[in-house]
């Protein structure tokens, strides 16, 4: 079971390419970076993971600017959007730029994609909300034909353009692995349908620890013709413990991700060499 590290990069987190060194120094397998364009001051939307809004998910910067730097700084270490917000991104923009970056790291990327939470900031970038799981499947489909054929073309209902001719192609062959998040069992039942695997985060309000639902997403994909190869299982947010990294691992979890504080490296490095030496004993 692979291990990542997810932090929101700010003016006040570590570097990007620092803390991406020290987790391939640490035997760490990715580094995911997540995304908010901004946040509405006029917020009526209730954040799922509690009251407060912290501040950091108004301070954080562009993901794949952040990602390009770890690439650079690494070999080994994968990187991750965790999640890339396509609702409210230009596909074929997108789709260039996942490409470019695929590119750049040497087959690192990997392409974690939602469809978001936070209606008012949605709805700034000119997308209803209502309809925006379509359009994120449209737009998924719509970058997929863009990275695999020669000269694209699609016609959905929100996303339409004629044949084209774009550049770069992804390293990775078809494309990135395209990991769907979202809470059981709408984003799952969107992981099987269009994604190269299932990221829920460990817990939401009508779930304790999403990992008891792992026989049911994998009873879904198995109806859809879908296999667990073609489906492994991230999960966000995962406890220091021994006993509950083998709990994951024997449950058959890919891989599981630690959300880290956007601070500075006395911070951080501490708790990265706490868990460097939980997974050589896991190992």
């Amino acid at each position: 079971m692979k291990v990542g590290a997810a932090m929101f990069f700010t003016d006040y987190s570590m570097r990007p390419a620092e803390l991406a060194v020290a987790l391939e120094e640490r035997g760490f397998e990715s580094l995911w970076a997540p995304e908010h364009s901004h946040i509405p001051l006029a917020r009526a939307t209730p954040w799922p993971g509690g009251s407060e809004l912290p501040k950091q998910y108004y301070d954080v910067m562009d993901p794949f600017v952040t990602l390009t730097a770890a690439a650079a700084a690494t070999t080994t270490l994968k990187i991750g959007t965790g999640i890339c917000l396509v609702v409210q991104r230009d596909p074929i923009q997108t789709a260039k730029s996942v490409a470019s970056l695929d590119q750049v790291s040497g087959g690192r990327f990997l392409f974690g994609v939602g469809n978001g939470w936070n209606q008012e900031e949605i709805e700034d970038h000119g997308t209803a909300f209502a309809t925006r799981h379509k359009l994120a499947r449209e737009r998924i489909e719509a970058m997929q034909a863009i990275w695999t054929q020669s000269k694209p073309e699609y016609h959905g209902e929100f996303v339409d353009f004629k044949p084209m001719m774009t550049w770069p192609k992804p390293l990775q062959k078809p494309h990135p692995p395209i990991i769907v998040g979202g809470a059981f069992p709408w984003g799952a039942k969107r992981a099987i349908r269009y994604g190269n695997g299932w990221m829920p985060h460990r817990a939401r309000q009508h779930y304790a620890d999403v990992a008891a639902l792992v026989p049911q997403f994998r009873a879904l994909a198995a109806e859809a013709g879908r296999t667990e190869d073609s489906l492994p299982i991230t999960i966000w947010g995962v406890e220091e413990s021994r006993d509950a990294l083998l709990a994951d691992r024997d449950l058959g979890i890919d891989r599981v991700v630690l959300s880290l504080e956007a601070a500075k490296r006395e911070v951080i490095l501490p708790e990265l060499d706490r868990w460097a030496a939980l997974l050589r004993a896991v190992a």
